[in-house]
């Protein structure tokens, strides 16, 4: 058992100062005190700091990215310390532009070994190509059967994509959500929009034309140009979840999607944000030839929250896009993104400089205060 006291706490809400008592995976009891002596409860004397959810990060390419430069800018897998060093404390991984050298398969696996390690994670089926690369051979059985497997990836307006059609696209969509439903999973589909001309022009085209509700698309990287974000701001008005990336500061930030946004008054319940960790970013000219490219941190959640800190925006504002809305947007609202009773022991312990000073996940201690931080398997080598 854990005991954490005397901390201000952020549910994300502000309630006050508070002691926290979690049981196994779970947060079983919050109060104003707190008073148990048994020599199996590890207590935290968090007086210096403030406790907020652990990070959601909806977007990771735990298997890693890239591919677009040859087999040598293929990017690496993750390891368990770099998500706990950028607070996260559940993620879910998916594949990208390369899903002949990576596979669903290679991606369950890394799921099953990062939850082993101690975070929680989940996991898409699909990927750029069609027909979706799946692990049964078929997205259905992915969703119903496969534990992790929560929802489909998939990519629309990029010419690396496979420029599906809005029949085809329905038909994915529609898959994914009766696959959810007899499982009891999100079953939406995540949609990477890269630069074309189209933007979010095909999902319009097929809620013109089906029955499949707007909340199943949830597109992602709508920060990327204005033009996009501008067609991201209708699509959250009309009840849509938008998926920021959280570029660098030289891009279109969450940061200064966030004031454009509150400007105009556009509603904000299912905004979220993500890293896209260790994916590619890259660069072409006009005839498709690839100039340069990268691999995006996975500490970039974090480094936006700081962002937002350091423009002096409150904390319980910008928390909702991180934990909350993410855990809403991908069916986990039930026991994730929020510290409260019976929901999982996700926890970040920030002090005054929000520097993470504890990271507890499922209950677990990963990081804390001495510098400790787990580290997964074979990550010296």
């Amino acid at each position: 058992m854990l005991l954490i006291k005397n901390v201000k706490l952020y549910t994300p809400k502000f309630v006050g100062k508070k002691d926290i008592l979690v049981a196994g995976e779970k947060i079983i009891h919050i109060d104003d005190e707190i008073n148990i002596t048994n020599s199996f409860i590890k207590i935290i004397d968090a007086s210096k700091y403030i406790a907020i959810p652990g990070f959601i990060d909806k977007h990771v390419h735990i298997t890693g990215g890239g591919g677009e430069g040859g087999f040598s800018s293929r990017a690496p897998e993750i390891t368990l310390s770099r998500l706990i060093d950028g607070g996260i404390t559940t993620v879910v991984g998916l594949l990208g532009t390369d899903s002949t050298t990576r596979s669903v398969e290679n991606l369950v696996a890394k799921a099953y070994a990062l939850k082993e390690e101690g975070i929680s994670c989940y996991a898409h089926t699909g990927a750029y190509a069609f027909p979706s690369p799946t692990l049964t051979n078929s997205i259905e059985k992915d969703i119903i059967f496969i534990e992790p497997i929560i929802g489909i990836k998939l990519a629309i307006s990029d010419h690396r994509s496979a420029s599906i059609t809005k029949d085809e696209l329905a038909k994915i969509a529609s898959t994914g959500r009766v696959s959810g439903m007899i499982a009891k999973k999100s079953g939406h589909t995540t949609l990477h929009v890269g630069d074309g001309k189209k933007g979010l022009g095909l999902i319009y085209e097929v809620l013109s034309e089906f029955d499949i509700p707007i909340t199943f698309f949830q597109p992602t990287h709508v920060n990327r140009n204005e033009r996009l974000f501008d067609q991201g701001k209708q699509f959250l008005k009309d009840g849509g979840y938008v998926d920021l990336t959280c570029y660098s500061q030289d891009r279109f930030t969450p940061l200064k999607a966030y004031k454009e946004l509150t400007k105009d008054n556009i509603p904000l319940d299912k905004l979220t944000f993500s890293s896209d960790g260790y994916g590619s970013y890259s660069n072409y000219d006009k005839d498709g030839k690839l100039i340069n490219m990268g691999v995006a941190t996975v500490k970039a959640l974090y480094n936006e929250f700081l962002n937002f800190m350091k423009a002096g925006y409150k904390i319980e504002e910008i928390l909702p896009f991180v934990t909350v809305n993410v855990a809403k947007s991908i069916g986990l609202d039930n026991f994730k993104g929020q510290i409260l009773p019976s929901y999982d022991a996700d926890i970040l312990l920030l002090d005054k400089n929000f520097d993470i000073k504890f990271v507890i996940s499922r209950g677990k201690i990963l990081k804390d205060d001495t510098g400790f931080i787990k580290k997964g398997n074979y990550e010296e080598i």
